[in-house]
């Protein structure tokens, strides 16, 4: 479009006779069937910016003085004919190649080289950024990685324990995060795991107390980190003797198994009362806290341990502690757990395993009322005066050795008996069982008759009226020799 020449806009076709002024002129477009018989006129854009080629034909009838153009675009040839016929038709290998689109302009160059350089630029700056996040998040890591797995050694065990000393980090990885529970004791979880190292499968305990007390166990090594202490001691793939006595789906046990676990958590209660340089007394002796190893040897779990109490508690929650069925009468009125309440819990331990049943199950009384216990001494006893003692054995142990059943269940009586001055020390009960000494001469009469006679007594009533928490607590009793030879006096204390 030129306003000079008055062109009408920018996409037409103009007839320009001997000047550059338009005599006639149409707008760029087509003419084609509309499909209902009659014609349509379609515009088409000259100026749009398209790289396909202009076609164009002119035709002039000079009779008619009719000129027609048929445009498309870049016009790379024409053929002209004055007169009436048919133009000859154009050599299109002939023709010229359309020329190339236009390239973009410099100041578009500019642009999208600016463009450019402002993504990489920025791209650089996030990936600095990035780098410099990573190693902020590393230092932290590994900051708090060294405040996790950071130690506390003192200049004792650096002489003593030094050997036996494991990283807290080996301990880490070998129970997987300590995420491998495989049971809860009385000062915290206790872990599965191999040692990275060795490859040994060892169970691990978290101790969440410092205690000043000596271990009876024998440690495969410890952690110490801030206030946690860890144990590191025997693995037992049996797990504890209460799943094999009561579990569903556990095999039952043979008599030859059980008489050999009974006899090694003799000889170790043994141990803890004389073998130690001070005495200490388990105070929850069941087989709930008895493990066994491959080989189904039993032993005493969790001695040694005692649980902390604050100031001002409850006398009986502190004083008073094990489990119901377990405990012995005197405990209500002294509190203090003795040796001699150790052997009492002893003994239902011999009934439990020889019954395969709990020294105390509640059972609902006819008319619906509140659950009355039902004893295993009481059951015992029954059959021991109807003249079939061996009668109440878990009947999952078929034949056995009669003699040793019956001696069992007598000596799990008499460790029971209610008057603490009746019962065996634990060196007699380890000498009966091993036949080194005859049991006492004892009838079911006289024990019956005993326990009745408690049963009235003002600190057995009691101790049957009140509620004990079902814990493991350990008291440990420092012995002290008089000059005179008398008998030694235990201070007993909690720890």
């Amino acid at each position: 479009m030129d306003m000079e020449f008055h062109d009408v806009d920018d996409n037409h076709v103009g007839v320009d006779v001997n000047s550059l002024h338009s005599v006639n002129w149409t707008t760029a477009g087509y003419w084609h069937d509309d499909g209902s018989g009659g014609r349509r006129f379609d515009n088409i854009s000259l100026t749009g910016g398209s790289d396909a080629p202009v076609q164009v034909w002119i035709e002039y009838d000079g009779d008619s003085a009719r000129l027609e153009v048929t445009v498309s675009h870049y016009v790379l040839g024409w053929s002209f004919r004055l007169g009436g016929g048919r133009a000859p038709d154009l050599d299109l290998s002939k023709l010229p190649r359309p020329p190339s689109p236009p390239g973009p302009s410099k100041k578009r160059m500019s642009l999208l080289l600016l463009l450019i350089l402002l993504l990489l630029a920025v791209l650089l700056l996030l990936l600095v950024s990035a780098a410099i996040a990573t190693l902020v998040v590393r230092r932290q890591r590994w900051r708090r990685q060294r405040q996790e797995f950071s130690e506390e050694e003192e200049g004792w065990e650096m002489i003593d324990y030094s050997p036996h000393r494991i990283s807290y980090k080996d301990l880490h990885d070998a129970t997987n995060g300590f995420r491998d529970v495989i049971g809860v004791g009385g000062f915290g979880r206790v872990y599965h795991g191999v040692l990275p190292r060795s490859g040994v499968e060892v169970a691990v305990k978290k101790v969440s107390h410092r205690l000043r007390h000596r271990n009876l166990v024998q440690l495969l090594g410890y952690c110490r980190r801030r206030d946690e202490l860890v144990l590191v001691y025997d693995y037992m793939p049996n797990g504890s003797l209460d799943q094999h006595l009561f579990g569903r789906t556990a095999p039952g046990l043979s008599w030859e198994q059980r008489a050999k676990i009974v006899r090694g958590v003799a000889a170790g209660l043994l141990y803890l009362h004389e073998g130690w340089e001070q005495v200490v007394v388990h105070r929850d002796i069941k087989a709930g806290n008895v493990l066994l190893d491959a080989d189904m040897n039993g032993k005493l779990s969790d001695f040694g341990f005692a649980r902390l109490y604050d100031h001002g508690g409850d006398p009986h929650a502190t004083h008073v502690v094990g489990t119901l069925g377990y405990i012995a009468p005197e405990m209500s009125k002294t509190g203090m757990a003795t040796t001699s309440s150790d052997v009492f819990a002893f003994g239902a331990f011999l009934l439990e395993v020889a019954c395969g049943r709990r020294p105390v199950v509640f059972t609902v009384d006819a008319d619906g009322d509140s659950p009355s216990p039902a004893g295993i001494v009481e059951l015992v006893l029954q059959r021991w005066k109807a003249g079939k003692i061996t009668e109440a054995r878990d009947p999952r142990i078929g034949e056995c050795d009669e003699d040793d059943l019956e001696l069992v269940l007598k000596l799990g009586l008499l460790c029971s008996h209610p008057d603490p001055e009746r019962r065996p020390g634990m060196r007699q009960v380890v000498q009966m069982l091993e036949h080194a000494v005859p049991p006492p001469e004892m009838s079911p009469e006289v024990i019956s008759e005993s326990m009745k006679q408690f049963e009235h007594h003002e600190a057995f009533d009691e101790f049957v009226g009140m509620s004990f928490p079902s814990t493991s607590e350990v008291t440990t009793a420092t012995t002290q020799q008089f000059s005179n030879g008398s008998r030694p006096r235990s201070d007993l204390h909690s720890s």
